[in-house]
This record gives structure tokens, C-alpha cells and sequence, in this order.
């Protein structure tokens, strides 16, 4: 086989891979279907010649796939296909089609890399899965006495104290025994949740980041700490706004007609973008941390607060005066972060119009 550029697609599933190789040219040599055990993926790829790029879809086996292939091949992309019109769909289709894309350029990249700080990933994980399963069983405990016309208002549904009453609202067996299963998992829950902390916030301590990212105020253990294990490392990031992009900070404008004839020539005409909001292809960890933040920093005076109170002056509204505080929270933690500098509050000033 001729020493070239061989781009590989792979379909993965549980059980096998879908293989589709193509050349610069763009023909299609070589389909194959595999196990999608490691011997035999890594096997496939020695067998090859010249250089390989490879890509294959975000999914549950992703990482684990991306950190077999990385000393293997010389490229490997993890791309995101989410919200796309596909039309019809099968493993062979699927790969032929991935192949060409990546042969042509148009895939876009998910971040797989930055293996420091794996340990950190997967303990805030389960410390954010303990987090949305504790607010899962709150409200599903709080539904079932709505739905029988049982004001449950606050957090007194949830204490163990007065627990005895509130199943005596429920005359139904059945009910009373689902309300008592719901609280005995929303005790275990609660129980594994200081442990699964402390043992996220004492891994995240030894991180060179640590001392840094804890001198932004209102950035406390947890915050911190989540953002170590879900940014996992500040270079990934080449300027504030693709970090604004990732937390779901960037404001999507729409614009259309932008030019016109005047004297026969072609003019831009001075019509500003229309924004539409957000961004909604973001990370929800590093945008809650963020916006949570930013709301914490309004409740006490200090240099954040006078930042979002000259906004406020400038006749901004409310709104985005709190989006623009959390853009600059982010904008803040990325130069800190990569400088290694401590805070300085006197470096925070609100830029002229």
C-alpha cells in the first residue's frame, strides 16, 4: 500500500466499529467492521502506512477510544454532530460520511485531551450526578404531594423531623410507600454527598491552579474546583471569548441585507446585528459556576459590585450588566490562570465606550 494520508472514520457501538478508510483523492479503500475491543482497533491502525487522521462521534466510549488511539495514529478527532439533518442513517453510511467530512475539514472538534487532571474529571462527575439525582428526588417528592393537593412550599418537606406528618397527609398505602422510598434515597444522597466533597475539594488542593483560582473572590473550594476538573487546563483556550463560547457567555447576533447599491457601488449599510440570546451549545458546569458567581458577588459590596454598578450608570440594563460581570469573572479566572498571578482588584476597571 502507498505511503499516504489515510483518513479513518469509525462508527462506534458497544459491540463493533465501523471502519471506512479514504485517501487525499477522496475514493474509498477500505471498509471494515470491528470488535471494539482495544487489541483488535490498535491492530487495525499498525497495519497501516504513511500518515492517519482519525474521527469518530462524542459518545460514551469516546474518551476512553481517543486515549487508545493518541499514541497510535497522528491525528485523532472527536467531533460533535449534534442538532445536524443527517437524513438516512446506518453504520456504513454513517462512517462513508465521516470520512469524507474529515477529509475536507468540515468536522468540528470536541476536547479530549489534558489527562492531568482525569482523577479531578471524574470525582466532580460524581459529585455533580450526586448533585442532579439530590434534586431529582426533591422534586419528585414534592410532586407527589402537589399532585394531591398537598401544599409542600420551602425546604420543610425535606427534614427528618417533621417527616412522620407529612406521610401522614398521604391516606393511600401505595403513595406512603413511595413517599418513604423517595426519602430514604434522598437520606443516601445526602449522606454520600459531604464525603464525595471532600474528597473532590482534597484532589483539586493539590493542583498548581488551586491557590490561584481561590484569590478571585467569591470563587470558593467547590467553584474552583469545578471549574479544575471540567476546563481542565486554561490553554485550550486561546482568548476569553472562545472560554465565553464554552460557557455559554457568547451572544449570538443574526444579521441579513447588509449591503446595498448607492451610485452603483456596493455599500454596507449601518444596520447593527439583531441578538438572539445565548449560546446554547455550552457546558452547563462552567456556565452555572460562572453565572453563580457573578450573582454572588452583587449581595456584597467590593470591586466586582462597583464593576456592575458603573454598568449600571452607563444606562446598561440589569441583565446584561450581570452577563457582562460574568464574561469578565471568566475573563478574569483564564488570564489568572494561565499568568499564575493572585488576584489584584485594582486591575478591574470597565472599559470606555
Amino acid at each position: 500500500m502507498k505511503r499516504t494520508t489515510k483518513y479513518v472514520a469509525l462508527d462506534v457501538h458497544q459491540a463493533t466499529s465501523v471502519a471506512s478508510v479514504r485517501i487525499p483523492g477522496g475514493r474509498v479503500i477500505a471498509r471494515s467492521i470491528l470488535p471494539t475491543e482495544p487489541g483488535a482497533l490498535v491492530e487495525f491502525f499498525a497495519g497501516m502506512r504513511g500518515s492517519i487522521h482519525v474521527a469518530f462521534e462524542e459518545g460514551t466510549q469516546a474518551q476512553w477510544l481517543h486515549d487508545l488511539l493518541v499514541p497510535v495514529v497522528d491525528r485523532v478527532i472527536v467531533c460533535d454532530r449534534r442538532g445536524e439533518h443527517r437524513g438516512n442513517k446506518g453504520d456504513r453510511m454513517d462512517a462513508d460520511m465521516l470520512s469524507q467530512r474529515l477529509l475536507t475539514g468540515d468536522l468540528r472538534p470536541v476536547y479530549h485531551g489534558s489527562t492531568d487532571r482525569a482523577t479531578l474529571h471524574e470525582l466532580t462527575r460524581t459529585y455533580t450526578n450526586l448533585v442532579e439525582d439530590s434534586t431529582r428526588v426533591m422534586l419528585r417528592l414534592k410532586s407527589l404531594f402537589r399532585a394531591r393537593a398537598i401544599r409542600a412550599q420551602g425546604k420543610r418537606i425535606y427534614g427528618e423531623q417533621n417527616r412522620a406528618r407529612w406521610l401522614a397527609k398521604l391516606p393511600d398505602p401505595a403513595v406512603r410507600f413511595r413517599a418513604e422510598t423517595l426519602y430514604t434515597q434522598l437520606d443516601l444522597l445526602r449522606e454520600l454527598r459531604p464525603k464525595v466533597k471532600a474528597a473532590m475539594v482534597s484532589e483539586a488542593r493539590r493542583d498548581p491552579a488551586w491557590e490561584v483560582l481561590r484569590s478571585i473572590p467569591f470563587l470558593g473550594p467547590v467553584r474552583v474546583t469545578l471549574l479544575l476538573g471540567t476546563l481542565k487546563t486554561p490553554w485550550r483556550f486561546r482568548t476569553k471569548r472562545n472560554l465565553w463560547a464554552y460557557a455559554g457567555l457568547a451572544v449570538v447576533t443574526e444579521t441579513s441585507a447588509e449591503h446595498d447599491f448607492v451610485a452603483g457601488r456596493v455599500v454596507r449599510r449601518r444596520r447593527r446585528p439583531l441578538t438572539r440570546g445565548l449560546n446554547k451549545n455550552h457546558n452547563r458546569i462552567a456556565k452555572n459556576v460562572f453565572k453563580a458567581t457573578a450573582v454572588a458577588a452583587l449581595g456584597r459590596p467590593g470591586p466586582l459590585r462597583d464593576f456592575y454598578d458603573a454598568l449600571i450608570d452607563r444606562g446598561m440594563r440589569p441583565d446584561m450588566a450581570r452577563l457582562t460581570l460574568a464574561r469578565k469573572i471568566a475573563a478574569i479566572t483564564l488570564r489568572l490562570w494561565k499568568t499564575g498571578e493572585p488576584y489584584n482588584p485594582a486591575l478591574l476597571s470597565v472599559q470606555p465606550t
